[in-house]
């Protein structure tokens, strides 16, 4: 009670009248740490550990497509399961249904994390989470028939939906602008470690006889979830979140230890003033637009300011990079390789070695963007990315046209097509499979982050929900034509990419205003100014209580 009527006493403050003359326009400078690459990441360890950590959530993820990639072809799985044997009437769908209910759970709970984000913090709400996920894993492993595995996985998916969410908020909330791109691009490789790990996991668990050959892998990801959701508390808040809920003492040091620099530096300084003249901004905003509003009606306003005419561009590129991300058809590789290349001529055993070899490349692939985001930027990899997906696939629709009818006669041509989904998932590995993650998490602001970022995740999770079921009955039915549907989509996302993604490259978070031109009318410079003022005073008062704290420890 004591925090409400402080927090409405701040707000009180926050829309006093300020003198605004001399005070500045924009919110944030641009701060310079050292280098970028990996000898900025060695010189920043505590940051990398915590990123490293985080990004665990995406490793969830990947395991289960992983995992579920080669179970859906075992035969001890369709022994336990007859709904999903390919002898099985309506086979396909089950296939698709069951595989594609965790998109759909993950889906559903990316609009309760947000709201769980700022409330208990990004780090506590990741711990909350993986209990969520860890009772979906538990009736996965134990289900006895397909209805419980279906829910297991919708469970499950609450779980990785919201993992998925809150790792790449947290590693953008703690990174250093120079590192913040190779740093969430730990969510790809962590994502793409965990299909590759899987899939091998579950290559060799094939062997063993009974219902042993699937339950011990989906037993399995639980482990690297479970440590996620203990070991993140021993690394520090989200400054950014310590400075939302008016702990700006506390969100300088956790800067100050961050940044591995004392509280005094003239970066930090920087920095954090400017964390805090952005959450100044964000809140008066808020206030002028929304005035008198609370609860329900204030918390469903908020997600319809992702949609308002300053705010549209953000949101296009937040959702845009995800929906592609999942229309490039990347999960119709994943998800359904074997079966991919078995309809490419390879047989049983062949096509589940070259699925696997598949998410080996797009792993190699993910580690040369962690080398090259934050030298390229992120607008060129969205723009050539998609075009090169889109030459594979028109390549790829050719030859399965001219030769389907026929694969053993045409050995060369089907060996070729398995080269350019080898090509595919190189050019994907280095463009839109960590851009999906690194792009949201940079261009909201910080007031509404949590919510942009839910949103375009959850535009993967149901682009994928749809993606999983779609592509059995495609494979089936429309041969070259399902090539030809995702070569189209990644022409559009070429288009979106060359009219809306800006360069965010080195950028602050706070910065992105005006990579966006969001604060450009004359109310907005009034407002800033405003703003300023009160992060101004913040700073003074923060600085002061840390300045008295420490002459009593000494």
């Amino acid at each position: 009670m004591a925090f409400e009527e402080g927090k409405s006493q701040h707000i009180e403050d926050d829309l006093a009248p300020v003198n605004t003359a001399e005070l500045p326009i924009t919110l944030a400078e641009n701060v310079s740490y050292g280098p970028g690459g990996v000898k900025g990441i060695v010189s920043s360890p505590y940051v990398f550990g915590a990123a490293f950590l985080a990004s665990l959530g995406g490793f969830s993820f990947g395991y289960d497509q992983g995992v579920i990639s080669i179970i859906n072809v075992m035969p001890q799985f369709h022994q336990q399961y007859p709904e999903v044997d390919p002898k099985h009437s309506g086979s396909g769908f089950y296939t698709g249904f069951m595989t594609a209910m965790l998109e759909f759970g993950a889906f559903l709970g990316c609009f309760f994390m947000p709201k769980l984000c700022d409330k208990i913090s990004r780090k506590w709400a990741l711990s909350v989470v993986v209990v969520i996920f860890n009772i979906g894993a538990i009736i996965q492993t134990a289900s006895p028939n397909y209805a419980a595995l279906v829910v297991g996985r919708t469970i499950g998916g609450i779980g990785v939906g919201t993992l998925a969410l809150g790792a790449p908020l947290y590693i953008s909330e703690i990174s250093p602008p120079h590192l913040r791109g190779a740093l969430l691009v730990l969510e790809s490789i962590s994502i793409v470690s965990g299909v590759v790990i899987a899939y091998w996991i579950t290559y060799g668990t094939r062997y063993l006889s009974g219902e042993a050959s699937f339950r011990v892998p989906f037993g399995l990801q639980m482990v690297c979830a479970t440590i996620l959701g203990t070991a993140i508390h021993l690394f520090p808040y989200s400054p950014r979140w310590l400075s939302l809920v008016g702990r700006d003492d506390e969100a300088l040091t956790t800067l100050s230890k961050l940044r591995r620099l004392p509280t005094t530096d003239e970066r930090v300084q920087t920095e954090w003033r400017g964390i805090m003249a952005e959450v100044e901004f964000q809140r008066v905003v808020e206030q002028k637009a929304h005035p008198g509003k609370t609860g329900f009606k204030l918390e469903t306003l908020q997600w319809l300011d992702l949609f308002r005419k300053k705010t549209w561009r953000r949101t296009a590129v937040g959702t845009g990079v995800a929906f592609f991300q999942q229309f490039s058809g990347i999960n119709a590789f994943i998800y359904y390789a074997p079966i991919l290349f078995t309809s490419l001529g390879q047989d049983y055993e062949m096509s589940l070695i070259l699925s696997g070899v598949l998410n080996i490349i797009q792993l190699l692939a993910v580690f040369i963007c962690f080398f090259i985001i934050d030298r390229i930027g992120r607008r060129p990899l969205a723009i050539w990315g998609a075009v090169g997906e889109m030459a594979v696939y028109v390549v790829i629709a050719g030859l399965v046209g001219k030769y389907s009818s026929n694969w053993p006669a045409h050995t060369g041509a089907g060996w070729a097509c398995v080269a350019m989904a080898f090509l595919y998932m190189l050019v994907y590995g280095v463009s839109y499979s960590p851009l999906a993650w690194a792009l949201p998490s940079e261009v909201f602001s910080n007031a509404t982050r949590a919510k942009g970022v839910a949103l375009s995740t959850a535009t993967v999770w149901l682009s994928n929900f749809i993606i999983g079921v779609a592509t059995p009955p495609m494979l089936e039915s429309a041969g070259f034509g399902t090539y030809v549907f995702f070569a189209a989509f990644c022409g559009l996302a070429a288009v979106w990419a060359y009219f809306l993604v800006p360069e965010t490259k080195g950028k602050t978070l706070e910065e992105m205003d005006e990579v966006f031109g969001d604060t450009s009318g004359h109310m907005e410079k009034e407002m800033m100014k405003q703003a300023a003022g009160n992060a101004r005073r913040r700073s003074s008062t923060a600085s002061g209580a840390i300045a008295k704290e420490t002459k009593v420890n000494v």
